[in-house]
This record gives C-alpha cells, structure tokens and sequence, in this order.
C-alpha cells in the first residue's frame, strides 16, 4: 500500500468530522457515557481491525479512547488507514 501525501490525507479527512493528520498519523478522540461503553466499541473496533488486518494504536483512559492510524509498512498514512477510520465512525456512530 502506497504512503498518502498530505494534500490526499487533507482532502480524505474533509470527510472524517474531527479526524486531523499529526505525526504522519490521522487521530481522533472519542467521549463515552462511561468506560463500559467505551470498552464495548472498541471491542467492535477490534474485531473489525482484525477483519481487515489493520490495527490503531489506541489509549482508553476511562471514558475517553484515542485513535490514532497509519500503516507502518508504508511509513505513514494510506488508503488502509482512511478506510479504517471511515469503519470507526460508522461503529461509534451505530
């Protein structure tokens, strides 16, 4: 999988509300209920990453998770890592 440039991560992003490029990663902060709720979506979040074979780095403190993605093999953000936080969202957002 090929390394985006940052004008393409831009303009993926403009379709990701609250995900932003930092580090040659795109990261969002999610805010639960409590950390039982939390903890469920990122159990849904897990299988799906697994499913496709493209893991977060993540920190749940509470009720507050942090996602941030890139393809290490890459050595910065791809279209694996687009399609995995447009998977995210629709798992927060249902």
């Amino acid at each position: 999988m090929e390394k985006l440039n940052t004008a393409k991560i831009e303009e993926s992003l403009k379709n990701l509300s609250g995900w932003s490029l930092k580090n040659d990663m795109i990261e969002k902060s999610f805010k639960f209920k409590n950390f039982k709720e939390a903890f469920s979506v990122m159990t849904r979040i897990a299988f799906e990453c697994e499913q496709q074979n493209h893991h977060p780095n993540w920190e749940n403190v509470y009720n507050n998770l942090t996602i941030k993605l890139n393809t290490h093999d890459a050595g910065g953000v791809t279209e694996k890592d687009i399609h995995l936080a447009k998977t995210i969202e629709n798992i927060v957002n249902n």
